[in-house]
């Protein structure tokens, strides 16, 4: 039994498709999102569209008790909020940190499809890259 099917037994069928369809649409969009960053013209919009995906994420997450993707979202607003408080591109590390957070969302959205056990979270990924310098 994967994690579609945990869902579905405590979840509205239309409740569950209705999430799989948004999050399929936000995890197309992510990664073009993220290479954005790295230009200094198309970083404010990218950088709000990402804190938005995420915290859409953290909240049907949270409303379905999936609880390794409230952690990582919950985790990954919280960079991206540091993020938004900056007016210049970012730099190449916090761009490969946010791609392999991207393959991790990803690879849980083909759990969902193939309804595996949730994949688990890889522990580089809870390491903050260094935001700062250049």
């Amino acid at each position: 039994m994967g994690i579609r099917t945990d869902l579905e037994n405590n979840f509205d069928f239309e409740i569950i498709d209705e999430f799989l369809d948004h999050y399929a649409m936000m995890i197309e969009i992510m990664e073009p999102l993220i290479i954005d960053l790295g230009h200094d013209d198309r970083y404010g919009r990218s950088v709000e569209e990402l804190f938005r995906i995420f915290h859409n994420i953290k909240s049907a997450t949270s409303y379905l008790k999936v609880e390794p993707m409230i952690r990582l979202s919950t985790f990954v607003e919280d960079a991206l909020e540091q993020l938004r408080l900056r007016d210049t591109s970012a730099n190449e590390e916090t761009i490969s940190w946010l791609i392999s957070v991207s393959d991790m969302f990803l690879q849980w959205q083909e759990d969902f499809k193939m309804d595996n056990e949730l994949s688990k979270i890889n522990f580089s990924l809870l390491i903050l890259p260094d935001m700062e310098k250049a």
